[in-house]
């Protein structure tokens, strides 16, 4: 546990020196880190995301961090569809595999970017949380590949609850979720 902790204690410190902010130092990559840890210290990762945005949206050096919860935005989306409610029943009829192809297609990826793009504006960094809950309705590489198009200028932190070795990400350091060669390991384990 200490060496979450440690992992964990380091990114603020990060996050705050001009360089990340300003996204120089990457070689003119974009400016895309994950901070993978393992997925059974889930709450207390949660719990200093939520630490880091009190920390950082306030004081004298205030940042505006905003936080992309992926579930939650399942969520919102089937409510907006107004097809939440009837998901008990849909899955005892069609079953888990219909049910998680039709909840693919209304939160596909590009759905996800634009509701990003849309509220992004005046950030200075993004947390994309929630990649657990998500699955396997929504996967972080999909995410990932698309959002570089719209954030270029903002860095972008995804918390994966899993593996990144710099090319690969292990969702739950069991599923392989894709090759991503584009994002760098915010806090080296």
């Amino acid at each position: 546990m200490s060496l979450i902790r440690d992992r964990l204690n380091k990114i603020l410190e990060k996050i705050q020196a001009p360089a990340f902010l300003a996204n120089k130092g990457l070689g003119n990559e974009i400016g895309f880190y994950i901070f993978d840890y393992d997925a059974r210290d889930e709450l207390l990762v949660r719990e200093h995301i939520a630490y880091l945005k009190r920390t950082l949206n306030s004081g004298p050096s205030s940042r505006k961090i905003i936080e992309f919860d992926l579930y939650e935005m399942i969520l919102d989306l089937l409510r907006r569809e107004e097809v939440l409610a009837d998901l008990p029943q849909m899955e005892e009829e069609q079953g888990s595999a219909y049910l998680a192809e039709a909840l693919q297609d209304i939160a596909s990826p590009e759905v996800y970017i634009e509701l990003i793009a849309d509220q992004v504006e005046g950030s200075d960094i993004v947390f994309l949380t929630g990649v657990g809950k998500a699955w396997p309705m929504v996967r972080s590489h999909n995410i990932l590949n698309n959002l570089h198009h719209v954030l270029d200028r903002v860095p972008v932190i995804m918390f994966f609850p899993g593996n990144y070795d710099g090319a690969e990400l292990k969702l739950f350091n069991k599923l392989k979720d894709d090759n991503y060669y584009r994002a760098f390991r915010l806090i080296e384990k």
